[in-house]
């Protein structure tokens, strides 16, 4: 499709919101409003479901100042949507699309959100009607196929480590076992960032368990026994996607019902693998003090705990799907490469949709430890770059005892 055709785009947010994902949607705005050919640039409401039901904005009516000012608020400014259109849905799609004259569609999510690209796509090749469809990369989870990372997750692993250190200091105070679950569905990128939490060989998280790696209470029980006897206390990072020997998520075998969204995605969320596990440390190893949290929606779109790295890819991301849009004849999702092995640089580049739509990448084998309730010093190099700048530095007391008096100095 000539750049000339590309008179009107759309862009659109989809899946779980994270504190950049409105860079990419500044970057797509402002980016497009330097081709002179592009006349309008208009937002839909809560991704496709905005689309069909013609909830658009124009967002060529922000001032250049209020699309930064967003771009540097959490959380999806569109709105967002977990539907999956099917070929129904396509049709008013492409009714709304074709009466609005919209020739570029982009689409800023996960897999799932880059699916739905790929479902709108085909189903505009089939209608024989010129429409060029984007996905620009986001995830907290950190799964996207091709991608070396994807915005959304820096910050939420900045998130992470930072709750941990804190979680790890409290511990410290008043030592106990300490669970903290963590999001990341099938992938165990953002509960590994709890271990950079670490300032010392003693700190917490002692044990971090991925669901790369089958998860078995008793060898739980059996580390965290053996932390206890190590440390006198012990802090513990769990996704909230690990998942038995046989694949069967923790989460869906304590669940009464299992619920499952659009994209077929069982529901993991919810505080009940926290509560589980420590009820299951006290009941097994008779500990008295033993507190689970979930971190919830929190890890996603913290205000004040964002990457400056991740914001500016973030924002990069959404200018290359622009020009992407204008100078590649194909629909594709733009994608994020580590360059060399020296300082940290990316590059971007362009992906054909079916190498990640609907698809899940892993933590590879060299991030995670031989006993499997760690992470390695390649995942320690792979992520600190990522985190940004001016992470607290954690201090200890140092003893200086002082001689006792009395009978105690008997």
């Amino acid at each position: 499709m000539p750049p000339s055709e590309f008179r009107k785009i759309l862009v659109a947010q989809g899946g779980g919101p994270t504190a950049v994902i409105n860079q990419s949607l500044t970057g797509i705005a402002l980016e497009a409003r330097k081709a002179a050919h592009i006349g309008a640039v208009y937002g839909a409401f809560h991704g496709v479901r905005g689309i069909v039901n013609q909830d658009l904005t124009d967002l060529g009516k922000e001032t250049e100042q209020d699309l930064v000012k967003v771009a540097e608020t959490p959380s999806a400014a569109l709105g967002s949507t977990r539907d999956k259109p099917d070929r129904k849905y396509c049709q008013e799609i492409f009714r709304v699309v074709q009466a609005h004259g919209i020739g570029a569609f982009f689409y800023i999510g996960g897999n799932d959100s880059a699916d739905t690209v790929r479902i709108v796509s085909e189903a505009a090749q089939a209608a024989n009607y010129p429409l060029r469809c984007i996905h620009v990369p986001k995830t907290i989870d950190n799964d996207l196929m091709v991608n070396d990372h994807t915005p959304g997750f820096p910050s939420a692993a900045r998130f992470v480590t930072q709750a941990f250190m804190g979680a790890n200091l409290d511990n410290l105070s008043l030592p106990g076992v300490y669970i903290g679950v963590v999001m990341g569905r099938h992938a165990g990128f953002l509960t590994a960032a709890a271990a950079l939490a670490k300032a010392e060989p003693e700190d917490g998280p002692h044990l971090v368990y991925l669901p790369e790696r089958p998860f078995h209470l008793e060898s739980f029980f059996r580390d965290v026994k053996q932390t206890m006897e190590r440390h006198g206390r012990c802090v513990v990072a769990v996704s909230e996607g690990i998942a038995d020997g046989k694949g069967v998520p923790v989460a869906t075998s304590l669940a009464t019902h299992v619920e499952k969204d659009a994209h077929g995605n069982v529901e993991l969320g919810g505080g009940a693998l926290a509560d589980y596990l420590g009820k299951a440390v006290k009941d097994t190893l008779g500990l008295k003090r033993v507190r689970g949290d979930t971190f919830g929606y929190l890890q996603r779109s913290f205000a004040g705990c964002v990457s400056d790295v991740d914001q500016r890819e973030a924002r990069a991301a959404g200018e290359k799907a622009v020009q992407f849009a204008l100078a590649q004849d194909r629909d594709g999702s733009v994608s994020i490469h580590r360059q060399g092995s020296g300082a940290y640089s990316a590059t971007y580049g362009f992906t054909a949709l079916e190498e990640l739509a609907g698809k899940t990448r892993h933590m590879p084998d060299a991030f995670i430890s031989e006993t499997a309730n760690g992470v390695t010093q390649a995942f320690h190099d792979y992520l600190k770059p990522l985190l940004g700048s001016g992470l607290p530095e954690i201090r200890r007391l140092r003893r200086h005892p002082v001689a006792a008096i009395g009978e105690k100095a008997k």
